[in-house]
């Protein structure tokens, strides 16, 4: 079930639907899963009630106690943000952001299996023919702000790209 609170040009319910579904079976969720897109305060307010996260972002996954399905929930302007600064649709991105929920709810973490569910996400995003994943554009922007910082000749200030900089996702 997708509902929408807060909606996007360039992409139908139906086929975020149909996308979902084959998301859910490639990533093996059983059970029923919902999805959400909704504005920054509702998904603000959704991290600060369970994550204890003061603020949007990009996408947050509740998995069923039971280990069938749960809920999905998509920042619509986090995700058009991402789409513009990574230079793909908003319809693309939103089938990224269903896919990293998805392999959460199916018991993934990235932050603790040392790279298993970063190689499950960029395979599965080559079969479906994704831009970039969540994971990737984190890990690289990760590496970019240990870098040191390096100093321009025209202006001899650091500099810093916005182009890689990806939001949190869970």
């Amino acid at each position: 079930m997708i509902v929408i609170e807060q909606n996007l040009d360039g992409f139908s319910s139906s086929a975020l639907e149909r996308f979902a579904r084959g998301a859910q079976k490639l990533a093996g969720v059983r059970g029923e899963v919902a999805v959400l897109v909704a504005g920054r305060r509702r998904i603000q307010e959704l991290n600060r009630r369970f994550r204890h996260k003061d603020k949007p972002t990009d996408v947050l996954s509740f998995p069923r106690q039971n280990g069938a399905g749960g809920d999905i929930a998509i920042c619509a302007p986090i995700a058009l943000e991402n789409a513009r600064r990574f230079g793909h649709s908003a319809a693309q991105e939103l089938k990224v952001l269903v896919l990293h929920g998805m392999l959460h709810l199916a018991g993934y973490d990235h932050e603790t299996d040392q790279g298993q569910m970063a190689r499950q996400e960029a395979r599965l995003r080559e079969q479906l023919k994704l831009p970039v994943s969540l994971i990737e554009r984190t890990d690289a922007s990760a590496r970019r702000n240990a870098a040191p910082a390096r100093k321009s000749r025209r202006t001899a200030q650091p500099h810093a790209s916005q182009a890689g900089r990806a939001r949190s996702k869970q």
